[in-house]
């Protein structure tokens, strides 16, 4: 199975209204890399996930969604800090800005004692957003990838300005992964982001020639794009469909690559050995199920049925 490791909290929609004195909102569960482990069990391949939830009443309540969504939870940690909130406000065209109230919070306060030892029912550790950013949960997944060096390591930035606002520690701290990184994964927002100016083929080159041996830079409706070790190169065009919101559309893009990528006996020959059909193919997927994400409010990953 992939072990997921980072962010778990609650997302806090704004609704819209009339009334400034009166504040409406709706909350779902969320998190990056909560969200890849559940979309992954979605689409029916193994996840496990490390990180620690609270005992509060949102905590009890994430950890039963993860329950009901058969993630497996023998790496997870329960702590007495509070659950992660994030308030989030859409534009006019359902994009997310996200406010995080994440101090002394459950899911960055991991250390590295907490690192378990993985057994060998880990094939693959992802790692993702804000917490890989957050003191000390951030040298706590530092310290759970060297230990899974010889694994697949993929790698999705997922960048929260609201949480850290200094690129140069997302760089820092990316960077240090990078010569463990198989799969890298990230949007062009991102991208502009911690490499402002850089092209996604100037991006995908660096990242390659750092080690990594599949990248993926997404960019909404627009494209999916893909670049290999060995000099493979494809994109496609998400399908069109009726935006509700885009929140956990990138997570829906990585579950679903990982899920495709768990499906070969020996990951690393699989990316090693594909072609362009075959890197279409896998783009093709991801993005469709995560057009079907955009469809809905919140991140409410698809069904392998749904695909």
């Amino acid at each position: 199975m992939f072990l997921i490791c980072g962010d778990n909290l609650f997302d806090v929609f704004m609704q819209p209204g009339d009334d400034p004195a009166r504040a409406m909102f709706a909350a779902r569960t969320g998190g990056s890399p909560f969200n890849v482990a559940i979309g992954m069990r979605r689409l029916e391949s193994p996840a496990g996930y490390f990180s620690a939830l609270s005992t509060d009443p949102l905590g009890r309540k994430l950890r039963r969604v993860l329950e009901d969504e058969t993630v497996d939870l023998r790496y997870t940690l329960d702590t007495p800090r509070k659950t992660t909130l994030s308030l989030i406000t859409l534009d006019e065209e359902g994009v997310p800005a996200y406010t995080f109230y994440s101090e002394n919070a459950a899911d960055t306060g991991v250390t590295p004692a907490d690192v378990p030892e993985l057994g060998a029912e880990v094939r693959g550790v992802h790692f993702g957003s804000y917490s890989l950013v957050t003191a000390p949960c951030a040298d706590a997944l530092h310290a759970l990838a060297e230990q899974a060096k010889d694994l697949v390591i993929s790698l999705d930035p997922n960048i929260r300005p609201t949480v850290e606002p200094d690129m140069s520690v997302w760089r820092a701290r990316c960077d240090a992964l990078l010569p463990m990184v198989t799969v890298l994964k990230i949007s062009t927002e991102d991208l502009e982001m911690i490499y402002p100016g850089m092209s996604a083929p100037k991006f995908a080159l660096k990242m390659l020639e750092a080690g990594v041996k599949l990248v993926v830079v997404t960019d909404g409706g627009d494209s999916a794009m893909g670049w290999t070790a060995t000099g493979v190169e494809a994109s496609v065009n998400p399908p069109a469909v009726a935006v509700v919101d885009t929140v956990g559309a990138g997570d829906t893009f990585m579950a679903s690559l990982l899920t495709q990528l768990s499906k070969a006996d020996d990951i690393h020959t699989y990316i090693a050995t594909l072609d362009t059909t075959s890197l279409e193919h896998l783009l093709s997927f991801c993005a469709n199920a995560a057009a079907i994400t955009c469809t809905r409010q919140g991140a409410d990953l698809p069904r392998l049925s749904d695909l």
